[in-house]
C-alpha cells in the first residue's frame, strides 16, 4: 500500500508494478487477456487508446519490449494520467513509453494521423445508463461510454492507424454484432477472433471477445478455439489462464 487512496499491486510474481486508485477504476483480467492476444512484429509503434492506469501498455512492454519501438498511453482523466506516468517510472519504461492526456473524440489534436502500426484498446464496455452502476466518476467514465461512444473510439483508432495497421480489442461478446458493423464503417476488417468463456459449459454464453482488425484489410477470418477463464464453475483459474500470469524470465 502506498497511501490511503492508492494501492501498489504487482503482476508476474512481482516483476511488474502497478499503482491504481483504491476507490476509482481498477483493472481486472481484461488487459491481461488482451495483452497476450496481441501479435507484434518488429519496431512497432503502439498506441494504448484509453489507457486508464496504463496496465495494458506495461504488460506489453514487459512481455515484448524488444518488438516495440515506442508505446503511447492516451488517457482522458488527469488523475489516471498521473498514475500512468508514475507506473512508467516505477517500471523503468521511460525510454519507450510516453503518456498523453487528451480527449479521443479529438485525437488528431494530440497525435499524428496514420502514425501507429498497432492500436490496443480496452474500451468502456457499457452504454451510458446500462451495465454496472458506479458512484465513482473515475470508474464510471472508464466503464461506461459517457465520455465517448464506441463509434468515436473506432473512428479515433482508424484515424491514427497506418494503412494495414492493426487494432486489438477486448469487448463484451454480446456486442459482437454492432461492433462488426461499426468496424466495417471505419474500414477496419476483422481478421482474428477468440471468444472467452467463464468455464466450459455447453449452455453458457461467451463472456468476452478478443479481436484483431486490419485497416483496409482483405478477406479471411481466423476464429480461434474458445478460451476458458476457470477450470469449472466456482473453480480456480484454468491452466491457460494461469499461463498468462507466468513471469517472463527473459525480461531485463
Amino acid at each position: 500500500m502506498t497511501s490511503d487512496y492508492r494501492t501498489r499491486d504487482t503482476l508476474f510474481d512481482g516483476d511488474l508494478y502497478c499503482l491504481q486508485h483504491r476507490d476509482g477504476y481498477r483493472f481486472s483480467i481484461d488487459p491481461v487477456l488482451l495483452a497476450h492476444f496481441v501479435r507484434l512484429g518488429k519496431e512497432e509503434t503502439v498506441l494504448d487508446l484509453g489507457a486508464g492506469c496504463g496496465v495494458l501498455g506495461l504488460i506489453l512492454l514487459y512481455r515484448a519490449s524488444r518488438q516495440i519501438r515506442s508505446l503511447t498511453a492516451f488517457e482522458l482523466q488527469a488523475e489516471l494520467v498521473e498514475c500512468t506516468r508514475e507506473n512508467v517510472s516505477l517500471n523503468r519504461f521511460q525510454d519507450k513509453m510516453e503518456v498523453v492526456e487528451g480527449d479521443l473524440c479529438h485525437i488528431l489534436r494530440y497525435l499524428e494521423p496514420e502514425f501507429f502500426s498497432t492500436v490496443v484498446c480496452n474500451p468502456p464496455f457499457y452504454k451510458a445508463g446500462t451495465g454496472r452502476s458506479s458512484v465513482n466518476e473515475e470508474a464510471l467514465i472508464a466503464r461506461h461510454q459517457v465520455a465517448c461512444t464506441l463509434a468515436e473510439i473506432l473512428s479515433s483508432a482508424a484515424a491514427v492507424l497506418q494503412n494495414k495497421g492493426r487494432l486489438f480489442m477486448v469487448y463484451p461478446a454480446e456486442g459482437l454484432g454492432s461492433l462488426l458493423g461499426q468496424l466495417s464503417q471505419q474500414r477496419l476488417i476483422i481478421k482474428r477472433l477468440q471468444l472467452v468463456y467463464s468455464y466450459s459449459d455447453p449452455i453458457s454464453n461467451a463472456r468476452l471477445l478478443l479481436l484483431e482488425a486490419v485497416k483496409n484489410g482483405g478477406d479471411g477470418l481466423e476464429v480461434l478455439p474458445p478460451f476458458y477463464i476457470y477450470d469449472q464453475k466456482d473453480g480456480v483459474y484454468s491452466a491457460a489462464m494461469q499461463r498468462l500470469y507466468e513471469p517472463n524470465r527473459t525480461h531485463p
